[in-house]
């Protein structure tokens, strides 16, 4: 039980480091983004345990009421360019979230990157990005020697964990925020929730 809990004791620090370091202004335009896409179409998209992440985010979208589909699945209707993607990748160089992206950006839909790495290719295309925080899949490469050269120990939660970890933190949070904004209740979100399971 020595590593699990290590474990949880690394996820929950670097959680609180990275809530604490969100920058109010972009989650603001992020909300703003997703209020104004309300009668539009919002498209999530994410890569691997993004991925999963993003389709926790739909659920709760649809739940609020929100008129939202995740990417690649059969039922996505076509885009235009009055709606809105959530693209979320840690690494910011995921092909398939960077192809959707792109690909959103040229029929006229708004981008909302979701990512650690600002300045990555997806952080370049997109509208808007909001900085969340952890160590992603492309960390290891990056930041080895540095880690060695300063003394400190490899993280315990294996590649792109911790920013996903972040990222479900900092969307369901997002959905609490959204909640009171738009007035909704629970016993309303419950309504949309899926009654066939």
């Amino acid at each position: 039980m020595k590593w699990l809990k290590a474990a949880v004791d690394e996820i929950l620090s670097g959680a609180q480091e990275a809530m604490s370091a969100l920058d109010s202004d972009q989650v603001e335009r992020m909300i703003q983004m997703i209020l104004e896409a309300m009668d539009k179409k919002i498209f999530v998209v994410g890569m691997g345990r993004s991925g999963f992440v993003g389709r926790a985010f739909t659920l709760r979208l649809m739940n609020l009421g929100f008129n939202v589909y995740f990417l690649g699945e059969t039922i996505t209707p076509a885009a235009t360019n009055e709606d809105l993607v959530i693209a979320l990748s840690g690494s910011g160089i995921s092909k398939m979230v960077l192809t959707a992206s792109v690909t959103a950006k040229e029929i006229g839909a708004k981008v909302v990157a979701v990512t650690s790495h600002l300045d990555s290719p997806l952080g370049k295309v997109a509208d808007h990005v909001v900085v969340v925080k952890g160590r992603t899949k492309i960390a290891h490469g990056k930041d080895y020697l540095a880690r060695q050269i300063l003394g400190e120990r490899e993280p315990l939660s294996p590649l792109g964990s911790i920013f996903e970890n972040n990222c479900m933190l900092f969307l369901d949070s997002l959905i609490v925020e959204l909640m009171h904004r738009l007035g909704k209740t629970e016993e309303e979100m419950r309504r949309r929730h899926a009654t066939i399971e």
